[in-house]
């Protein structure tokens, strides 16, 4: 409760959180629903416009293969936002690479809103790409800059808040998308330009709060701003403990550049520090959550709810993963990051199974759609207590100033690279597996809830320099005492 109220105490960090969240990753979320209201009537657009252009009309199976990479065109972008993020955060800094972001989506937001007028499907392809930049460089440095402004006792908490925003974006997007409000058929191009909103929201609110501290300090070595930033951000709070803090990690990587993300895969200093964000990036995607919207609609249909129904209470699953994600947030900094994760992963393990065996009986036995709806909602619900937010605050707690832009963009990537890869890959499995295609899923699920429960240690409270300690014993473990770790007096130095 006293964290709390330190929280609600600090206005300026909590105004700093909606502003980079509201263009951040509220616009990943928001940008992946709102292209499923309008699915019908853009492939009839494309049809009509190829049709006034040639005079003959496209083929079934081109209007999918268009839809298809009009589709891809999102996860691409995310791709390359992910891989410039990097050098925008470490050469422009977190808040002003947030500020320049949103110019991505609003040429996205122009081509799209005028698509129609233009009768051209291309620029629709267009737009997603720059969304996906848009969402792929937001996705890497929103964690970054909120955990590296956020109290140490508070870090989990604030960075977790970029997941919440996701959630917020996509339960949002799917109201928008209904029919009584952008997603009728006269509607669908305003829909897709409306992700300009948010963005300059945050222009025009973002520009009033300070740079990370941590950025300006070790970045830049400019402490008098550091000084004034952390001020901002914790009001009339000690500052003295945090800035000795940031000073120790400052003297610890003195001398050193940025790292690119090859120089990370070579350093056996960081190697169980990429290895987990390897797993736990790949996971997040390759867990089967987002495909549990692909079921959603054949069941909710199975159970006996009316077609014009079925995209409310879709809606109501996009609601439990903001519902799970906001109980995370005020949970991790007690309960600690490997039990949500573990816990995450392995409740969906669990779901995975029953879901499976629902599917497979859903037409023999008459409740078993029911079934099914409910290990829908369970297995977003598993997602979003653990697996959703803390996997996107990790890397910022376990690599240092010089590693972590590049730690992101490794995270970032592999995040794009399998989202692209699922929704490749996913009719494929259901055609080969049928009922039993959540069996990969299931796979990828089990073997991360064992990777966290055997090899990821619990980063809660504690500073950087101690968590890069506590991966140094990891790496060196023959020479831990001998030659890195420096013993309790050096580290007793950097706790508030």
């Amino acid at each position: 409760m006293n964290k709390l109220q330190r929280l609600l105490q600090s206005k300026v960090l909590i105004l700093t959180i909606c502003a980079a969240g509201i263009g951040g990753t509220f616009q990943y979320g928001y940008n992946i629903s709102i292209i499923n209201a309008p699915t019908s009537y853009i492939q009839a657009f494309m049809n009509e416009t190829w049709l006034e252009r040639t005079g003959v009309p496209l083929e079934s199976n081109v209007i999918l293969l268009l839809w298809s990479l009009t589709v891809s065109a999102y996860p691409l972008g995310g791709l390359t936002g992910a891989l410039v993020a990097g050098p925008m955060a470490i050469m422009l800094g977190r808040k002003m690479s947030l500020l320049l972001n949103n110019v991505f989506v609003i040429i996205a937001a122009v081509l799209s809103g005028f698509s129609r007028m233009a009768k051209s499907f291309e620029m629709i392809m267009l737009s997603r790409f720059f969304t996906g930049v848009n969402a792929g460089v937001s996705m890497n440095i929103q964690p970054m800059y909120l955990a590296e402004s956020a109290p140490k006792k508070l870090r989990g908490a604030v960075a977790l808040t970029s997941a919440s925003f996701t959630a917020l974006g996509l339960v949002l997007g799917q109201v928008v998308g209904l029919r009584e409000l952008l997603g009728g058929e006269e509607s669908w191009p305003f829909l897709l330009a409306s992700n300009a909103v948010p963005a300059l929201i945050q222009l025009t609110a973002l520009p009033w709060f300070p740079e990370s501290p941590r950025y300006l300090l070790i970045d830049r070595g400019d402490k008098e701003s550091c000084i004034s930033a952390l001020r901002k951000l914790r009001g009339n709070s000690d500052l003295s403990a945090e800035l000795e803090e940031m000073l120790a990690e400052q003297a610890a990587v003195k001398g050193q550049r940025a790292k690119n993300p090859w120089e990370l895969f070579r350093n056996p200093a960081l190697r169980w520090q990429v290895v987990s964000i390897v797993v736990l990036s790949s996971a997040m995607q390759l867990c089967g959550n987002d495909s549990m919207y692909f079921y959603a609609a054949y069941v909710f249909q199975e159970a006996g709810i009316p077609q014009d129904k079925i995209p409310y209470v879709v809606i109501g699953t996009g609601s439990c993963e903001l519902i799970t994600s906001v109980t995370c947030n005020m949970i991790i900094d007690y309960a600690g990051r490997r039990p949500l994760l573990l816990g995450g992963y392995i409740f969906m393990a669990g779901w995975a199974i029953v879901f499976m065996v629902a599917l497979s009986q859903q037409t023999q036995i008459s409740w078993m759609p029911y079934l099914s709806m409910a290990c829908i909602f369970a297995y977003i619900l598993s997602f979003g207590i653990g697996p959703a937010g803390v996997t996107g605050v990790l890397p910022t707690e376990v690599f240092d100033q010089m590693s972590r832009p590049a730690a992101y963009m490794i995270c970032g990537s592999l995040l794009w690279f399998n989202l692209f890869l699922v929704g490749t890959a996913f009719p494929f499995i259901v055609k080969s597996l049928a009922h039993f295609c959540y069996v990969p899923f299931l796979v990828v699920c089990v073997c991360t809830a064992l990777y966290v429960g055997f090899f990821l240690p619990e980063t809660k409270g504690k500073s950087f320099l101690e968590i890069s300690e506590e991966f140094k014993k990891r790496n060196f473990k023959a020479q831990t005492r001998a030659g890195f770790y420096k013993g309790p007096e050096e580290i007793k130095s950097t706790v508030l």
